[in-house]
């Protein structure tokens, strides 16, 4: 009778014994709720878009879509070294041998190509070869001869190579910058006839584009686009490209629909850049030369 006396007994048998349970029943929970704040507020959180309220990301969020950057047309040309405008452009194919680029740190695939000597590679790169587009993608505005002949020269001494790195072109003459023909007359030592032609094909760009604009577009501005530019890559059908004339090849380009093609042709498409690497040519002139290649394989 004891024992089952003793089981219902309460374990509070003193007035201090009470007062120590009842502060303990309102200390401890805040002590509990005062730690989790404090672990939540002072632990960086490591989950998905945990980050996504830091400073940067809230200044990249806000951030203006465009920007506007002022040049001075008289300051000295600040060239890239070839290491830079390798990272910049060239890594993304001859980094891990892209579409055929040869692998940059590997003898063999470079060895035969830097037998020919350092012309014939600026040459090749100039021109654009299999799926390279001419000067591999850049604008002469931005990238000159020079800075992708010092691309070439980082690349192949890079695999194996032991090439000179090429004479930094004279400076312009006085008023050279503003007449706008400077830029053909610096080129690289590299061939020059390959250089001129490769800066006449952007300054027709140049000049043609309001004329075509204001004809709308016309035959011969197509014709005139597709003899600068589009050419090198469909007169011969490089990466794919349909080659001029060929009916087979235009067919079932020209079943999507006209519209369709001269998207294509104005975004990029495949191994062809947007407007097919003549970024100065308007829309018209590149739907016109569009229009000028259709015509032909009907």
């Amino acid at each position: 009778m004891s024992e089952a006396h003793n089981e219902h007994e309460s374990l509070i048998k003193t007035p201090k014994q009470l007062i120590a349970a009842v502060i303990a029943g309102f200390l401890v929970p805040i002590v509990i709720i005062v730690l989790l704040v404090n672990y939540v507020g002072n632990n960086a959180l490591t989950g998905a878009g945990s980050s996504a309220m830091t400073e940067k990301a809230i200044a990249e969020r806000i951030a203006p879509v465009a920007h506007v950057e002022v040049k001075d047309a008289n300051a000295p040309r600040v060239y890239q070294t070839g290491e830079q405008l390798y990272k910049a452009v060239c890594a993304a194919c001859h980094a891990s041998g892209v579409a055929g680029a040869p692998k940059v740190g590997s003898s063999e695939d470079w060895a035969p190509r830097i037998k020919p000597g350092y012309d014939d590679m600026l040459k090749i790169a100039l021109a654009g070869k299999g799926g390279m587009p001419a000067r591999g993608g850049t604008n002469p505005d931005d990238v000159t001869d020079y800075e992708i002949g010092r691309a070439i020269v980082y690349m192949a001494n890079a695999s194996g190579g032991k090439l000179q790195e090429p004479a930094e072109p004279a400076a312009p003459a006085s008023g050279a910058a503003a007449s706008g023909a400077a830029a053909p007359a610096a080129a690289s030592g590299a061939d020059a006839g390959s250089a001129a032609a490769a800066a006449a094909a952007m300054a027709s760009l140049k000049t043609a584009a309001p004329a075509a604009a204001s004809a709308g577009g016309s035959v011969d501005a197509g014709k005139k686009l597709y003899d600068t530019v589009c050419m090198a890559c469909h007169a011969a059908g490089v990466a794919g490209a349909p080659k001029f004339g060929d009916k087979a090849a235009w067919a079932p380009r020209i079943a999507t629909g006209i519209e369709t093609l001269h998207n294509a042709a104005l975004k990029g498409l495949n191994a062809m850049p947007p407007k097919g690497g003549a970024a100065n040519a308007s829309d018209d002139d590149v739907k016109a030369a569009v229009d000028y290649m259709v015509s032909a394989a009907k």
